[in-house]
């Protein structure tokens, strides 16, 4: 009896829903990071400007911000709101990964697309409100784009590869580095060919498109990164930084910003990081760079161009000194199809389960590490992925605060006084307070009577000779490498919520 066609597509939906269930599930269980809280004032903004005012020294595409700014006004303001774009797009990713299968052979990308689902690393960012999962799905397109026109040359495949270099741009401006490194991979690959030629020979397809296909999808590229980098067409000056970026771009990436990893450099700027990261949580991705070892040898073209492209982007990241851990997801997912291409080649070369089974203990640890970090460690900063990550301590200090606020008609006007060097991602947290004062060193407020206030405890003796009224004192930690903060709650305001003594009370007058 013939399979249902559902049925048949079961693999690939339990991959799909695994990825939805890992990514979705407990979603608030973490604080907003330092990035999703400015990233989500960004997008706050909006509400008051009507459009993203594009910063080229911000160096990301304007894209992420118009998607998190439509579902926090669906959705209103909450943390699941400000990640669900991202959930989204990192489904889409294990989606496309599906794919390949035009190029590599289902089992292949079955494969590639269960790493994916899995990997510590995709989960983990793929529960972000950052911009590297956008990157990824649109690299994963422009391979696509780009092996479709060699194989078949059909005009879908033109409108794949426009629409993954529009979705680059507006993305990062580290598509460069993508779009860059695949144009070398091409001549390595075409210079490779000359001493070991590919077996099969992949000569390029007829091209089933014309013209008038080529404007059309130029067209509606260029249109759309207009759209975006003008403000919605309603400040053209703006796009003049999709060139600036690159002046400050250039310079954060050759001074690493105080994100390099040193204690992980090798000859001169080379540095294994990466390999390091691979190597402890993404044992899939590691033995897929190793498998790019067997594509020097005679084998087929697209693989072939894969394997080196991702080398060249890993080459590439490892060489510039800024290292952020998240950046890895853009350098893993080749070595996940090129792993999957292998053992697609071993089981029909040998026996089936057996090369299929070698996958098993590597996709096992990606399930427990990702498990591990996601749901159990996600704020531990022992842990690598766990960068400049807001402590849950925090919500000692919002969640009666939100309370109060909810419990008033006019709670979100009380006021607050927020006087830190480093505050983010507090003024996306209680972004719908409207007499909030954010304050530093350099600027210190004029006067310390509020309903709530937050300093660095190592000031707060100072602080306190000012303070007229009882106040609760919540002692919490930002996040790493930064001293930790006291909260003071106005005891007339958050009495009720607290019930207990105020521990601060004002000097009696003499």
């Amino acid at each position: 009896m013939p399979l249902h066609p559902l049925a048949k597509r079961f693999p690939e939906i339990a991959i799909l829903l695994a990825a939805v269930l890992l990514r979705a599930w407990l979603i608030e269980i973490k604080p907003a990071h330092f990035d999703e809280g400015i990233n989500g004032w960004f997008a706050d903004q909006m509400r008051e400007t009507g459009y993203y005012r594009y910063d080229p020294t911000n160096y990301h595409g304007p894209l992420h911000f118009y998607a998190v700014f439509l579902s926090q006004t669906l959705f209103g303001r909450s943390e699941w709101a400000l990640r669900l774009p991202i959930i989204i797009v990192s489904v889409l990713c294990v989606a496309a990964m599906l794919r390949f299968r035009e190029f590599f052979g289902r089992p292949a990308s079955l494969l590639a697309a269960l790493a994916m689902a899995l990997s510590p690393a995709f989960v983990f960012y793929g529960r972000y409100s950052i911009h590297e999962s956008w990157q990824v799905l649109f690299s994963i397109l422009l391979l696509q784009g780009i092996l479709g026109l060699w194989k078949t040359g059909e005009r879908r495949f033109l409108f794949t590869t426009f629409a993954a270099v529009a979705g680059m741009v507006l993305t990062k401006e580290t598509y460069i580095i993508h779009i860059g490194s695949l144009a070398i991979a091409a001549a390595v690959l075409a210079l490779w060919q000359k001493a070991a030629p590919s077996q099969p020979a992949q000569p390029w397809a007829r091209q089933l498109w014309t013209r008038d296909d080529a404007i059309l999808g130029g067209g509606i590229a260029a249109i759309a990164i207009v759209f975006f980098y003008s403000g919605t067409f309603l400040d053209f000056r703006q796009l003049t930084g999709i060139y600036e970026t690159f002046f400050t771009w250039v310079k954060t990436g050759t001074e690493s910003g105080g994100h390099e990893k040193k204690a992980y450099d090798l000859i001169g700027p080379l540095n294994y990081y990466w390999i390091h990261l691979m190597a402890r949580y993404e044992w899939p991705a590691l033995a897929g760079f190793l498998a790019c070892l067997r594509y020097a040898l005679p084998s087929p073209a697209p693989i072939r161009l894969t394997a080196i492209w991702g080398c060249g982007i890993l080459l590439a990241y490892s060489v510039i000194p800024y290292k952020t851990p998240w950046c890895i997801i853009s350098i893993l997912w080749p070595f996940y199809l090129a792993l999957g291409t292998l053992l697609a080649e071993a089981a029909e070369r040998f026996r089936r389960r057996i090369a299929w089974l070698a996958a098993a203990p590597l996709l096992a640890f990606s399930l427990y590490a990702s498990v591990r970090l996601n749901f159990f460690v996600f704020t531990d900063d022992s842990e690598p992925y766990v960068y400049v990550q807001t402590y849950e301590d925090i919500r000692d200090f919002t969640s009666p605060v939100l309370e109060a606020a909810r419990a008033e008609p006019a709670g979100f006007e009380m006021e607050g006084i927020i006087s830190l060097d480093s505050y983010y991602p507090l003024p996306w947290m209680l972004g719908d307070f409207t007499r909030i004062g954010y304050f530093t060193e350099e600027n210190p407020p004029q006067r310390w009577h509020a309903d709530f206030i937050v300093v660095e405890s190592a000031d707060s003796a100072g602080i306190e000779k000012n303070l007229s009224k009882p106040y609760f004192k919540i002692p919490f930690r930002l996040r790493s490498g930064q001293e930790e903060c006291t909260a003071y709650l106005c005891a007339e305001r958050f009495g009720k919520i607290l019930a207990r003594e105020p521990e601060f009370r004002p000097a009696p007058a003499q």
